[in-house]
């Protein structure tokens, strides 16, 4: 017995069924007749909603994008923040028209995650990505970028502040062994933790180290300081990495290093200084010194001069009060 179809629904070559309807546009239905798939594809045809163009998916786009140059030149600490907002993406997008995404849809998705600011700022920017990514392939017009111009979402969230000069000298008093070395390549080298604990024993030349950072892809040369050359030398070489530690000479891994500075942090009350502030005490330390923004980025390999004057600003307005107050005496 003939399958009844339903109204303007009729089997074509190869067993492929057609809404067909005259006045309307042609559309495939996928699904098999008689399933529930059948029925909600059948509704959304009736009721007006355009089925998402095959291979022009937020799936497709964010597979396409993955096997891109674009994401291909990303650092790696990029690279595993993106990730987390293509996985949402991949997970609440799928399946929809990436060719139809407006303004008004990713101020959307970025307000429903506005309790977790950072990633409901990365989703704009990653929405962004990816809709450059779409004009590139030509799903959509140039220039036509819903995410670009949306404001991101700040953090709620205190500055972060320099160590100050009494806190560091408290630290290296309670401080030794791995800890000390951890703080001492910090706060001596002006890197995030992240590259210090990739520092290998052979990146040590000519009174300096190479570095290339994960985050930003810069390659530096850093002189040592001398009180962190006086830590290098009394630290035992356990592996290739300067941190590493144990008979096997394990890299020390981020959590370790945290824990470890964290128990010192406790120990001379400085709770309030993470490892990064050691970055900024850097920064600082450079600024009072008289070295300019451009020095000091040459050591801190920041991108932009803009960071470089935020995190020397205030050192370097204290440093000139006190020389002005001296004129006046």
């Amino acid at each position: 017995m003939k399958k009844a179809l339903p109204p303007y629904v009729y089997r074509r070559k190869g067993g492929l069924y057609y809404y067909e309807r005259r006045g309307h546009k042609s559309q495939r239905i996928h699904a098999e007749p008689g399933t529930r798939e059948f029925a909600l594809e059948y509704a959304k045809i009736l009721n007006g909603v355009q089925p998402a163009p095959v291979g022009k998916t937020f799936k497709a786009l964010v597979k396409s994008y993955r096997e891109s140059k674009r994401y291909a030149k990303l650092a790696p600490r990029t690279a595993r923040d993106y990730e987390k907002v293509l996985a949402w993406v991949e997970a609440k997008l799928g399946d929809k028209d990436a060719t139809k995404i407006q303004r008004k849809d990713v101020i959307r998705a970025r307000d429903a995650n506005a309790d977790a600011a950072r990633f409901a700022s990365y989703i704009v920017q990653v929405l962004r990505i990816l809709m450059e990514h779409a004009i590139d392939l030509g799903w959509r017009q140039a220039h036509d970028n819903p995410a670009k111009g949306v404001e991101l979402i700040k953090a709620d969230t205190d500055e972060r502040e320099a160590w100050p000069v009494e806190k560091i000298e408290a630290f290296r008093a309670a401080a030794d062994g791995r800890t000390l070395l951890i703080f001492e390549l910090c706060l001596g080298t002006g890197q995030r933790i992240g590259d210090v604990l990739r520092m290998r024993w052979d990146d040590i030349e000519d009174g300096g180290i190479k570095v290339r950072q994960g985050k930003t892809g810069a390659r530096l040369w850093l002189p040592l300081t001398a009180r962190l050359r006086e830590v290098l030398d009394a630290t035992p070489r356990r592996g290739l990495t300067i941190c590493a530690w144990g008979n096997a000479g394990k890299p020390t891994s981020y959590r370790g290093a945290a824990d470890m500075v964290m128990k010192v942090r406790k120990k001379i009350g400085a709770e309030a200084w993470d490892l990064h502030g050691l970055r900024y005490a850097a920064a600082a330390e450079l600024a009072a010194l008289g070295c300019d923004d451009g020095t000091i980025q040459a050591i801190t390999g920041h991108k932009t001069l803009a960071m470089v004057a935020r995190y020397a600003g205030p050192a370097r307005q204290k440093a000139r009060a006190k020389k002005a107050q001296e004129m006046r005496e």
